[in-house]
C-alpha cells in the first residue's frame, strides 16, 4: 500500500475545476435535444475551468457559440450562480435557479413550434 504525504500548504495550490452536476446537465441536455429536433442547434461543447463551467451551443461546429450557459459558484451570494450569455457576450439572464435561466430559451422554442 502506497501512502503519499501531502503537505497542507500544497493543498491550496491544486486547481479545482468547476463542473456541471448530473442534475444540472439533465435540463440543459433536455432543452438541447428539443432544439436539435427543431433544427436550431447542431453541436455543443462543455468546458470545465477553474472558476467557471460553460455549456456552449452551436448552430454549426466551426462557429462562435449561439449561447453559453455558465456556472460561476463565486457569484452564488451575489447575482446568481447561473448565467445565459448571448452571441455578442451580452448577459440574457442571470439567476440562482437553472430552470428560470433556461426559461428564456424555452420561450424561444415555443415560438418556433407555433
Amino acid at each position: 500500500m502506497n501512502i503519499v504525504n501531502i503537505k497542507p500548504e500544497t493543498l491550496g495550490k491544486i486547481p479545482e475545476k468547476i463542473t456541471f452536476h448530473r442534475l444540472e446537465l439533465a435540463p440543459i441536455l433536455s432543452l438541447y435535444g428539443r432544439m436539435v429536433a427543431a433544427g436550431e442547434w447542431r453541436d455543443y461543447g462543455i468546458s470545465c475551468l477553474r472558476e467557471v463551467a460553460v455549456f456552449s451551443v452551436f448552430k454549426r461546429t466551426a462557429e462562435n457559440p449561439l449561447y453559453r450557459i455558465e456556472k460561476r459558484p463565486k457569484l452564488r451570494s451575489k447575482q446568481g450562480i447561473y448565467a445565459l450569455i448571448g452571441t455578442q457576450g451580452q448577459v440574457l439572464k442571470r439567476g440562482h435557479d437553472l430552470k428560470s435561466v433556461l426559461g428564456v430559451l424555452e420561450r424561444r422554442l415555443i415560438r418556433m413550434v407555433d
